[in-house]
């Protein structure tokens, strides 16, 4: 994705899994950032663009950015799993980068089948007692899969007219809770012409440092 893109394989429980990692350019990173990418049957793969637009603000914003293609994707081994050895997979990178980088906090992007993969984790690390600092979530699976619950400071971006994941389902899953969303006029569920609105929309969400 730019010069600084480092490729490094996990080994997971059904395999080798293939994974990308990002990092600032000109400085040292001032936290961690995992990418969750969309749904592995239908073509989703960690250098889908919304995956990268995520990449990118993260970068901007000082992240060392990590991404895996989920297993069965790429040179990722094994088979689809329905997002349950997805968030084995994804811990599993969590771990990598928590022991690469040390005590620095971390944030967790995901996007459609990604935004369901990660609510799993979220939960999972909410138990152990080290919950992400910050979900970002966009075109959320909501009404497809059965999101876990999420921290009342997560973003959701959902575009207006996603004919993949009605707005309809996002607006009844985030009203329980209270959540926020942020919706993209125009945009369908893979934000063709809108992505430059996502990576604003983070940038702008984040604590300046």
């Amino acid at each position: 994705m730019n010069a600084h893109t480092q490729s490094f394989s996990l080994a997971g429980q059904a395999g080798a899994l293939e994974c990308k990692l990002d990092l600032p350019a000109h400085t040292a990173p001032i936290g961690i950032a995992l990418i969750a990418h969309p749904h592995p049957l239908y073509g989703g793969s960690m250098d889908n663009k919304v995956v990268q637009t995520l990449t990118r603000a993260f970068v901007v914003l000082g992240y060392a950015c990590a991404r895996m293609n989920f297993r069965g994707v790429g040179e990722s081994a094994g088979v689809h799993d329905h997002g349950i050895g997805e968030t084995d997979d994804m811990a599993l990178l969590h771990s990598h980068m928590t022991n690469l980088y040390p005590g620095m906090p971390v944030a967790m992007a995901g996007f459609s089948f990604g935004t369901f993969v990660l609510s799993r984790l979220q939960q999972q690390l909410a138990e152990q007692g080290k919950p992400a600092e910050r979900l970002v979530l966009v075109g959320c699976a909501a009404g497809k899969w059965d999101m876990a619950p999420v921290p009342s400071n997560t973003i959701l971006i959902h575009g207006e007219q996603d004919e993949t994941i009605p707005l309809s389902d996002v607006f009844d899953w985030a009203r329980p809770q209270d959540l926020p969303v942020v919706v993209i006029p125009g945009a369908d569920h893979f934000f063709h012409r809108k992505l430059h609105h996502i990576k604003q929309l983070v940038i702008a969400a984040w604590p300046t440092q």
